[in-house]
């Protein structure tokens, strides 16, 4: 990154969001109920694709760096409880299908999917095989925490047919894991990656962390080289959002311990750096792959895709979340769940989607929305040619072009004509490229993470 790109990053360096839905959840609101849901699931026409998504709201302790949406539990009988309403809603949505459509993506996530035993991972894939239709390769995916995985656990996701595994790591070094209340020996990830290869699932991804407290680069550039030495297929290298507004417990993380933007800014430079010296491929903003991955596969062939897990192979023409606080997105618009167990559990028992907001998309977003997907994957956008592939007149998106003028006049992105191209060493103003596409965001109410 040159000199003058990294002073425009950090003089730009505001609160924007990371477009895993156009428009955010920030603009859900309550006009979309619990019949609204009910009326788009019927409206899914036979042959569709879905991809169900299953949240697991529990851990064993909450971590001070966690941005989901979870509670720590130290006894079992709540989660059990939990899975016998999502059980539950499972049936109730497949009610108001036609049953005509296949499954493609399966995908857990947290909290801790390794919360489950392997009696109630098991219910829960045996539900799904029998309520849905998963297709003969569907991938099905889990987000483990390395401390919670055990044989038996490894031994029923076999069973189950899960293709991929995502392991939550953040960091290797003992100081910064203190700093994050997060304590997890080398030791314990080595055993998992081994006992996962050992019953077949090959496909692992690892999650790593920058802008930690008390960490510096050289810890950085260090995990890039234990994760790589582990073998994953994926690594994901986000940088940590401190929101202690929206998270309480990130309260208890010290504030003058975390590197400022210039810090992370080169934490992730070294760590990209070492990630493609190591063979891995750069995709979109926080992704580096195997070049064989489906991912690389995607991204060559133009048929990536990003949703609430963020990058993706998944073309499903839905997306259908189970559990509380879980989002769907379906071709009339977005839903979530309710964020209250209770009322989750009250709204099953009584045959009512859980459902306690939503947003209806208008046609506009439908564009809008394809023009932030298209620039987050692929790092560039034509708005000569895109606006005429959606049949509107060429001056259709102007009112973008004032915030890109204003990027380009610094060297974040470069604007031939209507071109708009993000370069690959500044790669963290794409999302600012996207916020002038965002007909919705507000720069002085926004609370999201910052850009560096």
């Amino acid at each position: 990154m040159t000199s003058k790109m990294r002073e425009a990053l950090l003089n730009f360096n505001r609160q924007v969001p990371r477009y895993t839905s156009y428009p955010t959840a920030p603009h859900f609101s309550a006009s979309v109920t619990p019949d609204t849901y009910t009326s788009w699931l019927m409206d899914l026409k036979d042959g569709a694709s879905l991809s169900l998504y299953v949240h697991i709201p529990y851990c064993r302790q909450i971590c001070w760096y966690c941005g989901c949406f979870t509670k720590a539990t130290r006894q079992y009988a709540p989660v059990t409880s939990y899975v016998d309403t999502l059980i539950e809603e499972m049936q109730l949505v497949r009610e108001r299908l036609s049953g005509g459509q296949s499954v493609g993506h399966i995908h857990f996530g947290g909290g801790s999917p390794s919360m489950l035993s392997p009696e109630d991972f098991t219910r829960i894939m045996t539900t799904v095989r029998q309520l849905y239709v998963p297709e003969q390769d569907a991938e099905i995916a889990v987000e483990l925490d390395p401390r919670e995985v055990t044989e038996a656990k490894v031994a029923a996701y076999a069973k189950a047919g899960v293709t991929r595994v995502s392991l939550g790591v953040q960091d290797f070094h003992d100081h910064v894991q203190k700093a994050i209340g997060r304590r997890q020996p080398f030791h314990v990830i080595y055993d998992t990656v081994q006992l996962l290869k050992a019953y077949g699932i090959e496909d692992i991804n690892m999650d790593l962390l920058y802008g930690l407290p008390h960490q510096t680069t050289a810890d950085v550039q260090e995990n890039v080289d234990f994760a790589a030495a582990l073998g994953p297929s994926r690594i994901a290298l986000f940088g940590y959002a401190h929101v202690p507004w929206m998270k309480k417990h990130m309260r208890l993380i010290d504030e003058d311990a975390l590197p400022n933007g210039d810090v992370r800014l080169t934490q992730f430079e070294v760590a990209a750096k070492r990630l493609k010296a190591r063979g891995y491929q750069a995709i979109g903003l926080d992704h580096f792959v195997r070049p064989t991955d489906t991912m690389a596969v995607a991204l060559a062939d133009g048929t990536l895709k990003r949703n609430f897990q963020g990058y993706t192979t998944d073309k499903a023409d839905a997306l259908i979340g189970f559990g509380v606080s879980a989002i769907s997105a379906l071709p009339q618009g977005y839903v979530q769940n309710t964020l209250v167990a209770a009322d989750y559990e009250a709204a099953v028992a009584g045959n009512i989607a859980p459902v306690i907001k939503g947003r209806e998309l208008t046609n506009e977003d439908r564009i809008r929305r394809a023009a932030i997907e298209e620039l987050m994957c692929y790092f560039e956008l034509d708005l000569e040619l895109f606006t005429a592939s959606h049949g509107k007149p060429r001056d259709y998106l102007d009112d973008v072009l004032p915030a890109l003028y204003e990027l380009a006049a610094d060297g974040l992105i470069t604007l031939k004509g209507r071109h708009i191209t993000v370069p690959e060493q500044a790669r963290q103003a794409v999302r600012l490229a996207c916020a002038a596409f965002d007909a919705y965001l507000q720069p002085d109410t926004a609370r999201h993470a910052q850009v560096a």
